[in-house]
């Protein structure tokens, strides 16, 4: 099993990244997935998550209107468009698939916006 993130970097305020998440190794379409995002000294937040069949998705209250979670099941790949960022978004972001007792993560990706 395995979830490689990709497509974080730096970015000025109000910039925009996407971030991708691919999976392998177990049923894709089966798992709900999810983006969590977390800074030293902080706990880990929620930052969206995306049912199995891409039929409902919740935000953070932080980054509704800015942010969008999607995916492809076809590509085994879940995504977070980031605009708007804002310095409060600088963070490690993992992308977590959820199936029942089933659970994995990826390592995460890290995103720093700074002028």
């Amino acid at each position: 099993v395995q979830l490689v993130e990709s497509g974080g970097g730096l970015v000025q305020p109000g910039g925009s990244l996407r971030l991708s998440c691919l999976a392998s190794g177990f049923t894709f379409r089966w798992y709900d997935m999810s983006w969590y995002r977390q800074t030293p000294g902080k706990e880990r937040e929620l930052v969206a998550r995306i049912g199995s069949a891409d039929d409902n998705r919740n935000y953070a209250d932080s980054v509704k209107g800015r942010f969008t979670i999607s995916r492809d099941n076809a590509r085994y790949t879940v995504y977070l468009q980031m605009n708007s960022l804002e310095p409060e978004d600088t963070a490690k972001y993992s992308c977590n698939a959820k199936y029942g007792g089933l659970e994995y993560w990826g390592q995460g990706t890290q995103v720093t916006v700074s002028s």
